[in-house]
């Protein structure tokens, strides 16, 4: 069964999941807008901020309507910075543009470790939707340089969207079954949670202090290239995962409960 949910009769598609996420473009296209209002908020001030990463955020749609992009991920970005805009306009407080960064990254940091306490790791959960470790299809992993997913064209995009796909064979036995692979999971799942909350605890100390422009520096050096870190981490560690589970003859283990 491919990437299909078990309940209520819906089934996803892990590969259409996987195009929807925009890659290393989507990434940076999510940081433009703070970007636009960190550089317009200290020149002309809060106004002049809002609407920068207002205009930055819709040039962001319009672009990647332009290449034949999907879509979600910049709705996604439009409305986070509408909230963001909304808040930091009601209050007049240039610091409350980052509020709502501040609690998403809590809330998700919670979540995340939260997981461990039900031995259901999230990253986990969410590595073995995307790419099923019983089909050893990452076991020869070698990552992408940036500047090659850079510079895919929308000719490229259609290509990654069009393939001929075979369903999925079944796994003989659940991933949670193999102490191994939850181990590492947990981890992962430590790594990500931690840095998330990371994320909040100095973004929350600096908001307290009203440091403007350290909560955007701040929110761009401990977002994309932290992330870009905990990506090569956590796609290396799978990589093993998918070996370990490929070579390894299914162990007569019960799952946790």
């Amino acid at each position: 069964m491919s990437g299909s949910s078990h309940g209520g009769g819906m089934t996803f598609d892990r590969h259409m999941v996987l195009d929807q996420l925009g890659g290393w473009r989507g990434m940076v296209d999510a940081s433009l807008p703070t970007i636009a209002f960190i550089v317009a908020n200290g020149i002309g001030g809060l106004t002049v901020g809002i609407w920068a990463a207002v205009a930055a955020a819709v040039v962001v749609f319009l672009l990647r309507l332009v290449r034949r992009e999907s879509i979600q991920q910049a709705i996604s970005g439009l409305f986070a910075v509408a909230v963001a805009v909304v808040i930091a306009a009601r209050t007049g407080e240039a610091r409350d543009f980052f509020v709502l960064g501040i609690i998403r990254n809590a809330g998700i940091g919670v979540l995340l470790l939260g997981s461990l306490l039900f031995r259901w790791p999230l990253v986990g959960v969410v590595a073995e939707f995307l790419a099923p470790s019983h089909l050893g299809t990452m076991s020869g992993h070698r990552l992408p340089s940036l500047r090659s997913r850079l510079r895919r064209g929308p000719e490229d995009q259609a290509e990654v969207e069009l393939p001929d796909r075979t369903p999925d064979a079944p796994a003989e036995r659940h991933w949670r079954q193999d102490r191994r692979m939850l181990r590492a999971y947990s981890w992962l799942t430590v790594l990500w949670g931690g840095v998330f909350l990371l994320r909040a605890v100095v973004q929350f100390v600096l908001y307290r202090q009203d440091e403007v422009e350290l909560l955007g520096t701040s929110s761009l050096v401990l977002g994309l290239p932290l992330t870009a870190v905990e990506l090569v981490i956590t796609l290396w560690v799978v990589a093993r995962l998918h070996r370990h589970r490929a070579d390894d003859a299914p162990a007569q283990e019960q799952p946790p409960a």
